[in-house]
């Protein structure tokens, strides 16, 4: 029984100073840095490692430090649960920090950290750190990640001899027709609870990771909801140290700039002869009405990730750039193809290139989106362009209304390529897929006709008003205006 107390103390004392390190680190600059939380199941325990200080940002080097030794003694299935966006003022505001334990809308996150003989909390980690969490656990358990969620995780038989990388994603969105941060916060928790729920059901040991790709909040522009807690403290240090903020702003750019991870790129012999470059490379496929979404950045980008181009080829007129992924939505093999081409056109007197194709093979099947229409750009620069998806404001069509791409989706987000006169392994100049004319400017210019419009309409009734043109004497005789007048 002494035993016992002892230990639910020390939990308690645990718990206590994780939330109290959350609310020292609140008042530091949160637009640079994610939380990550590490945690084992059942009575494994982590060997012991010293914590950051208060203050500090683990960079990558340091983060993969971290799970280079959780992962050498504890379990190799590893359950990460991947946040969109998240910050320390996600716990301090909804993790009942400040004693009001009823708004806690993490009760599950909490009871696994209870449960656990012991766990790791990193309430500072750099984003770019984060970004390639998944890349460093694939290279250290040797195996692919498996995009999941809590039905197809049921249906699946784990192993405890043979490592399994099982992503969960989850959503963080705030607007006006989206639900409240608070909402979709208790939402995740659900969903962590209900893996959680699974993995014991199992009896299958696991390690589990809770982190997010990019920070939630900045330090400039918190709600006012974050004032009912601590607001007072923040506008003070606000305040003062105004010069500090921008100064950490200027460093966060540079830092982000630094970072930036660099474009794939496939040489023929020595020379460089395709680059390509995405924030956000995704595919979702229709099933059961729903889409199912995954996401191939990851395995694409990132510090020291090397995506398979096998099959790809480029000569002068022709080049085509294969990526090759394994258990991608339940599919073994599955390739994502750019296909481009280059010709002279009489017309402008230059050479253009186009992107043809995208194509999505796996499992002996094969995906068409013709892009020849939309995607060009002169033979000398390359193409950039912020959206190129296939179902909003679509660049990408299917082929024919009975190809397989009617199926699937394509989205890649703040896309460059270049398939020709590739010299230093850098991006020539780049054609901007933007119009002179965005819908802003539409809008702006029918705006203004329509006000030139009713302005004129005015001044032409205003002509059109004729006075009289006799007038009434009080003291002669009253005028007579004959009705035919």
């Amino acid at each position: 029984m002494a035993a016992g107390a002892l230990q639910r103390r020390r939990i308690t004392a645990a718990v206590a100073v994780f939330l109290a390190l959350l609310n020292v680190l609140k008042l530091a600059s949160c637009d640079e840095q994610v939380p990550l939380l590490l945690w084992t199941s059942g009575s494994i325990s982590l060997p012991a490692q010293a914590p950051p200080t208060a203050g500090h940002i683990v960079g990558q080097q340091q983060l993969a430090s971290y799970l280079e030794k959780a992962l050498d003694v504890g379990p190799h299935n590893i359950v990460l649960f991947l946040q969109d966006k998240m910050s320390i003022e996600d716990f301090t505001m909804y993790g009942g920090a400040f004693g009001n334990k009823q708004d806690n809308v993490f009760p599950n996150l909490e009871g696994a950290l209870m449960s656990s003989s012991s766990s790791l909390v990193l309430p500072a980690v750099s984003w770019p750190a984060s970004n390639a969490v998944i890349g460093q656990l694939q290279d250290q358990l040797d195996t692919s990640p498996l995009y999941l969620d809590p039905e197809t995780l049921s249906q699946l038989r784990l192993n405890a001899s043979s490592p399994a990388l099982l992503v969960f994603r989850l959503p963080y969105g705030i607007g006006a027709d989206l639900l409240s941060a608070k909402e979709i916060l208790s939402g995740n928790d659900e969903v962590i609870g209900q893996v959680l729920n699974i993995m014991k059901s199992q009896s299958v040991p696991y390690t589990a990771i809770y982190t997010a790709l990019r920070p939630s909040r900045e330090a400039a522009s918190l709600s006012v909801e974050a004032g009912l807690g601590g607001g007072r403290s923040l506008l003070q240090v606000r305040g003062g140290h105004k010069e500090r903020g921008r100064e950490r702003e200027k460093q966060r750019r540079t830092q982000e700039r630094a970072e930036t991870y660099p474009p794939v790129e496939f040489k023929e012999g020595e020379n460089s002869c395709i680059l390509l470059w995405a924030k956000s490379l995704s595919v979702s496929i229709l099933r059961s009405g729903r889409w199912e979404e995954h996401d191939l950045t990851p395995s694409t980008f990132g510090e020291g990730v090397t995506p398979n181009l096998d099959g790809s080829s480029c000569n002068k007129t022709k080049a085509s750039l294969v990526l090759n992924y394994k258990n991608v939505l339940n599919h073994r093999s599955f390739k994502l193809i750019f296909a481009l081409s280059q010709r002279n056109y009489n017309v402008s007197a230059r050479r253009w290139f186009t992107l043809d194709a995208v194509e999505l093979e796996y499992d002996g099947t094969k995906a068409t989106f013709n892009g020849s229409r939309n995607i060009y750009a002169p033979a000398e620069y390359s193409y950039r362009c912020e959206s190129v998806t296939s179902f909003q404001w679509p660049l990408l069509i299917p082929r024919t209304s009975k190809d397989p791409a009617n199926q699937w989706r394509v989205s890649f987000e703040d896309f460059q390529i270049q398939g020709f006169n590739v010299s230093g392994g850098e991006f020539s100049y780049a054609s901007d897929c933007a119009g002179f004319f965005s819908p802003g400017i539409w809008m702006g210019l029918i705006t203004s006709l329509l006000m030139v419009l009713v302005l004129t309409y005015g001044l032409h009734m205003i002509m059109q008003l004729r006075t009289m043109d006799r007038f009434d004497d009080p003291k002669g005789p009253a005028i007579s205006v004959p009705q035919t007048e």
